[in-house]
């Protein structure tokens, strides 16, 4: 039910609704040479850069103490909280609305990392893909209820008479992801166990140690080091992709904002039969093998966006495209559940989180400075593929069995 509530997040604000709108509306008296966009991106890393460096401690500290559910309520208040007020960011308020939207970013990654790291506590080995898969499916359920309840907001677009009401879909986001979080909030239990700690010691200072303790013990994990550096590349390119995807269509295909949440209905559908089905195999030949099949089909629809010519073009694109995503995160999620020792939860979550916010900076910076340099979002398409096939080398390194009997000889 979580996947379900916060992927109104991720759907309206970091894709569809907000980003165009800052581009469009807030940032427009910066110019339109890139100026925006590179902005927006800038002010995307920052935030991912800030939740990156408090992933892994917050993480190894919610296993210390056991306070998953407490740090999860905490998040999700705080994101619930800065999306909403979003509705009272308009044109010109280019820091108010950089600064809101990295904080909610921010709450929104880190209860992210706190929900997913339950996941080693409700499955097993045998069928954690199936139950990620589940979740993601479920939460591309939620974003497309909230893509259905923000269009009355939005399909009037940027003329000046709708923004007051197209910021109001900011302020629904928010009372859509509070309402439908209630029942992870009030319900999921706290199965950890607090650890001992020695007289004296903080909490945050418990928490620093076991993150030095993995650190140290890493050798131990060695395919868990090789597939984070691999979904460090690859999710690199699948993060940029979502964040600039809406933008893309605006600014080069003229899609309206009535178009945006059309093509996003869509694809949220195809995304979570992706998520489950895609759950399902991973559990039958493996996570390595299902992740490397969606990481060929995202080398190719990169390429394929960077030559498309119509919204039907980019409509057939965006199908496939919303498969493979929801197949690659469910999966992705799956395996480090694999790779990850009892107790540990948080924290191994906390380095997988970690990875994908250093990934998250790189990401948008590339696509940003490569649209500034070129005058082409196409080009910064492009260089998106090479990120795909990066990945997609470096994760052929990986032995899953070999992860996991690791995993459980050293729990």
């Amino acid at each position: 039910m979580y996947d379900f509530a916060n992927s109104s997040f991720t759907t309206l604000i970091v894709t569809v609704a907000y980003s165009v709108y800052f581009v469009q509306v807030v940032a427009r008296p910066l110019g339109q040479d890139g100026t925006a966009e590179r902005i927006w991106f800038w002010g995307y890393a920052v935030s991912m850069l800030v939740a990156a460096v408090l992933s892994p401690v917050l993480g190894a500290l919610a296993d210390a103490r056991a306070v998953k559910r407490a740090f999860l309520i905490g998040s999700t208040l705080t994101c619930v909280a800065c999306t909403a007020l979003l509705s009272f960011v308009q044109a010109g308020d280019v820091w108010m609305g950089l600064v809101l939207f990295g904080a909610a970013n921010i709450a929104f990654d880190l209860g992210f990392l706190f929900c997913s790291a339950f996941l080693v506590e409700l499955a097993t080995s045998e069928n954690m893909g199936r139950i990620s898969g589940y979740g993601w499916g479920l939460g591309y359920v939620g974003g497309l209820l909230s893509l259905a309840l923000a269009y009355p907001f939005i399909r009037g677009g940027f003329a000046e008479a709708n923004l007051p009401s197209y910021r109001m879909s900011f302020a629904m986001t928010a009372a859509f992801f509070l309402l439908a979080s209630l029942p992870t909030l009030f319900w999921l239990r706290e199965r950890a166990i607090p650890q001992p700690k020695s007289a004296g010691e903080s909490a945050w200072r418990q928490g620093f140690a076991r993150l030095a303790s993995t650190a140290r013990h890493f050798r131990r994990y060695r395919d868990l080091f090789a597939y984070l550096i691999a979904y460090l590349i690859y999710t690199d390119a699948i993060n940029t992709v979502i964040v600039a995807s809406a933008i893309f269509a605006n600014k080069v295909l003229d899609f309206s904002p009535a178009d945006l949440i059309i093509y996003f209905l869509v694809t949220q559908v195809t995304a979570g039969l992706g998520a489950v089905g895609c759950g399902v195999l991973a559990d039958r030949i493996g996570a390595k093998h299902t992740i490397s099949l969606t990481l060929l089909a995202w080398i190719a629809l990169a390429g394929a966006a960077a030559l498309v010519q119509t919204h039907a073009q980019f409509y057939v694109i965006g199908l496939f495209a919303g498969t493979v995503l929801g197949a690659n995160q469910a999966t992705s999620r799956a395996l480090l559940g694999r790779f990850t020792p009892a107790g540990r939860q948080a924290e191994f979550f906390g380095f997988f989180s970690v990875t994908g916010k250093f990934a998250a900076v790189v990401g948008p910076l590339v696509y940003g400075e490569v649209t500034a340099w070129t005058g082409s979002q196409r080009w910064a398409i492009v260089s998106m593929a090479v990120f795909f096939a990066i990945g997609l080398w470096a994760l052929q390194a990986v032995n899953e069995q070999r992860g996991m009997i690791a995993a459980h000889g050293n729990s």
